[in-house]
């Protein structure tokens, strides 16, 4: 499967009609429409090219009560309204059939905000620790495995790393994919590839 690192500018301040023709442009045919459940799960309504109209003006509705700690099944309605600066296309999709992600805010039917909203909450929080003189900053922290391959070469779920924190001597690969890693992200040449997943399995 073809797969693009994704080029979509900046988003911020972009309106309902750019994201449309971002989307349109990029072959998008299928968006997906991300929030959290009350446990940080990330969940998502996925919309053909179709709704995407309906999306982004707020009218896409679901069912509340079938998330985590959200509503009883009388007050399941609930709206998906998506921060267009959050407009992202997975790399990884097909290139004549894309699929792109908003990150949408919970939203009651009457258009106010849902309170048991795990981003209106971090919102609310955002701005009370404004108030009282403080900047609320956050970080992600990317976390895999590399597992081995069966004898068949195809895939298993026998993780390759035995290695604890902090270990000096090595105790298997991880060391050599941190730096090929490092090397990627900081655009450095990599002088010497990492071994391939076949002869990851040689190694062990």
């Amino acid at each position: 499967m073809p797969r693009h690192r994704s080029q979509i500018p900046d988003t911020s301040g972009a309106t309902a009609q750019e994201i449309l023709e971002l989307a349109n442009k990029n072959n998008v045919r299928f968006l997906r429409l991300q929030f959290t459940d009350i446990l940080g799960i990330n969940k998502n309504v996925e919309i053909p090219a179709s709704q995407f109209e309906k999306a982004l003006a707020g009218d896409i509705m679901f069912d509340g009560s079938s998330i985590e700690g959200f509503v009883r099944i009388e007050e399941s309605d609930m709206l998906l309204s998506p921060d267009f600066s959050t407009f992202q296309i997975f790399p990884w999709s097909e290139e004549n059939s894309r699929v792109a992600r908003l990150i949408c805010d919970i939203n009651t039917p009457d258009g106010n905000p849902f309170a048991g909203d795990p981003r209106t909450v971090l919102k609310k929080m955002l701005a009370r620790a404004a108030t009282a003189g403080y900047t609320m900053n956050a970080g992600m922290e990317a976390e895999f495995f590399m597992f081995k391959p069966r004898p068949d070469e195809e895939p298993s779920t026998i993780t390759h790393d035995v290695g604890s924190y902090f270990d000096l001597a090595p105790a298997d690969l991880g060391e050599d994919a941190r730096r090929a890693s490092t090397r990627s992200i900081s655009g450095t040449p990599t002088l010497s590839r990492l071994p391939t997943t076949s002869r990851l399995s040689d190694s062990w």
